[in-house]
């Protein structure tokens, strides 16, 4: 069924200045594609700007101006997955393989938590055999019982059965990132290999799951792929509004010397593309949490911080072993991956404050659009 577009959606695509109070309830608003490729298209820096500045606006008024921080740690870059993009896939015979212990997840998860992070994320490389979906599920156990229930917890750990989401859910774990990559099946075809390993209906159906379990679901989406266009880009935002995503991370694509996808003409888009992406997310989706992700410091160090001004609200600092950290490689050129903890976060904390952006201390910072949802 068609909705009627908003006052304030409507105004903002089509470029008038003038926005009521009224016009920050965006509730039942009709996307106009052609419209969102307009601005996806547009090259003039003065219209862009007063996008950064109208979903900055919408974001502030809808879910409050705080950045909430998620201590990431990269658990593991051991993988079953070929994905043609990424750095630790498990044809890559040039890396050299890590995974974590117990103790020293719990150990970053601590430091997280008496940092005042309020949540932490562990992401690894795609597995699903026993011995590994019991690991996880006891360290996210062990986390809840060294924080006293205090430390949110985020899982992104690729495709798994219902059951071990399930599991995962009952330990503790509360909100799970499952990148889409692309809402086009013919793209998502190109940049996997075509089996029963990397197939988007699976991919699809592993959302719902997530979504039917109870999760806070999160997907995302590489932008600026070699044959990617406005219109898929368009796409994307649709997919991830219609689905109902309650939070998304995702980035500019880069790519990683060590991949078959390494061979193809690419030019590196510039990052004004990412931040429009999150700005029209942040229109269309106004409740929802939105990451600044670490792949946008690559393209501009600061990358993540303008995200935050374009209706980003969600940091991941990471918490990893600094040993560990030039291995969990997914493209080339990762920043910081010579930093310990507590350098990142010193870094990110001044680089907030000297822009004026309030930190969401001991928070979890939940998804607004998950509760209302419910």
């Amino acid at each position: 069924m068609q909705l009627p577009i908003s006052s304030f959606y409507f105004k903002i695509l089509n470029g008038v200045n003038n926005l009521d109070r009224a016009d920050y309830n965006l509730e039942g608003i009709a996307p106009n594609k052609a419209l969102l490729v307009e601005w996806l298209s547009s090259k003039e820096e003065a219209k862009i700007k007063e996008l950064f500045d109208w979903a900055y606006r919408v974001k502030a008024h809808n879910i409050g101006e705080k950045v909430f921080l998620r201590g990431l740690i990269e658990i593991s870059n051991i993988c079953s997955k070929n994905c043609y993009y990424c750095g630790i896939r498990g044809g890559n015979p040039l890396v050299e393989r890590y995974e974590l212990t117990e103790d020293q997840v719990v150990a970053g998860a601590l430091f997280a938590y008496k940092s005042g992070y309020g949540s932490i994320v562990l992401q690894g490389g795609e597995r699903s055999n026993s011995s590994f979906t019991k690991k996880i599920t006891a360290l996210v156990k062990k986390i809840k019982e060294v924080s006293g229930g205090k430390l949110g917890v985020t899982l992104s750990l690729g495709e798994q059965s219902r059951d071990t989401f399930l599991e995962w859910y009952e330990a503790g774990a509360h909100r799970y990132l499952l990148r889409i990559e692309s809402s086009n099946p013919d793209i998502f075809r190109k940049i996997h290999p075509v089996d029963s390993k990397h197939d988007w209906e699976s991919r699809v159906n592993s959302l719902l799951d997530l979504q039917e379990i109870g999760y806070q679901t999160g997907t995302g989406v590489m932008i600026g792929l070699p044959f990617q266009s406005e219109e898929d880009l368009a796409e994307d935002l649709l997919f991830m509004r219609n689905f109902g995503v309650d939070m998304v991370g995702m980035g500019p694509y880069l790519s990683h010397s060590q991949t078959p996808m390494a061979k193809w003409n690419h030019r590196q888009p510039p990052l004004s593309l990412t931040l429009k992406m999150v700005a029209l997310l942040r229109l269309l989706m106004p409740k929802i949490n939105i990451a600044a992700t670490t792949a946008m410091q690559v393209v501009e160090s600061r990358g993540r911080e303008m995200a935050i001004k374009a209706g980003a609200n969600i940091i991941m600092p990471n918490m990893t072993l600094t040993q560990m950290r030039d291995k969990y490689l997914l493209y080339d050129n990762k920043p910081g991956v010579e930093e310990d903890a507590e350098i990142s976060k010193s870094k990110l904390e001044s680089n907030l404050k000297e822009m004026g952006i309030e930190i969401g201390w001991g928070e979890w910072g939940d998804s607004k659009a998950f509760f209302e949802r419910q």
